[in-house]
């Protein structure tokens, strides 16, 4: 099982062109259920010593996950379980079985929590904070103000270069989960700000030797990309300084902009493109979230509301 979960990882990363992040969450929750059934000897091949995979039913998947119920919450159970039959389905595909036992394993029933996000007023706030005088305050402005614009994912935003920035038009290129590329429109302010914030970054980077359209378009101290834990410590900091009196994530900023967009009226569909969603049902988290404009309006056109 071991060097088929490498072959399946390296499947991922040549053949799906899948994030480093995907290849570490799979090779962990593979080698996770893997030492699981070393320690229980379930399916063991007696020759290797390791885990056959043809030995491997649903009963063994059923066993691992009810090991986990205690101390997992259903969406790390349903994450696994998912690892599992994508690993499975790639063996099948390449003829090392001839069945998939993950596929009639049920996917443990999920919470379905709301999305947090700011009111207007707060995000306000939380972009007028960074001293944009300052070179990382300037930066750190142009960061707020382009998750915030936008809605991309924080992994979208620190993988931005400098050459995905089409000024002219108001446009951005991502690449968004498995690197699919999209164009999602940007707002004249956080235009602003990242033009604020390239003369200190060029500075930067041309005593480095390393400007260019392919060079990172925010950087980190030593010329990098940021990391999605950087640019999270940076909104921390932030929010500390603007007094919010919440926990606060980079993507509480992308709930932010899809709210705020379906309570100004904006179709759920654009808002599904803006997002890079695939499926509608994702989108429609934001539905439950404006309960209160819907109350709004209701109170204010219904003949019978008063």
């Amino acid at each position: 099982m071991k060097a088929l979960i490498g072959k399946f990882l390296e499947h991922l990363r040549v053949e799906t062109n899948a994030s480093v992040h995907t290849l570490r969450s799979y090779a962990t929750d593979l080698e996770q259920f893997r030492s699981f059934l070393l320690s229980k000897d379930f399916s063991i091949d007696e020759k290797s010593g390791d885990v056959s995979v043809e030995k491997v039913d649903h009963l063994a998947i059923r066993a691992y996950l009810s090991h986990l119920y205690r101390s997992h919450k259903k969406s790390s159970l349903a994450r696994k379980l998912a690892a599992q039959r994508s690993f499975f389905r790639y063996l099948v595909e390449e003829g090392f079985l001839a069945q998939n036992p993950a596929e009639i394993v049920a996917t443990p029933k999920q919470e379905k929590p709301l999305p947090t996000f700011l009111p207007v007023d707060e995000v306000f706030s939380l972009l007028e904070t960074p001293d944009r005088s300052t070179t990382w305050g300037a930066r750190d402005r142009a960061i707020l103000e382009t998750l915030y614009s936008c809605g991309i994912r924080v992994s979208e935003l620190t993988g931005l270069s400098e050459g995905d920035v089409d000024f002219s038009l108001g446009i951005l290129k991502v690449y968004g989960k498995g690197r699919k590329e999209r164009i999602v429109p940007i707002g004249e302010k956080a235009l602003a700000a990242i033009r604020e914030s390239l003369p200190q970054r060029d500075r930067i980077l041309g005593g480095l030797g390393h400007k260019g359209r392919g060079s990172p378009l925010f950087i980190n101290a030593r010329g990098g990309r940021l990391t999605s834990r950087s640019v999270a410590r940076i909104l921390r900091k932030y929010i500390l300084k603007c007094g919010l009196l919440r926990k606060v994530s980079p993507h509480a900023l992308r709930h932010s902009f899809a709210t705020h967009l379906l309570d100004a009226g904006a179709d759920l569909r654009a808002i599904q493109e803006l997002l890079g969603h695939v499926s509608l049902s994702t989108t429609q988290r934001y539905t439950h979230v404006s309960v209160d404009k819907l109350m709004e309006v209701y109170d204010r056109a219904h003949p019978r509301a008063k």
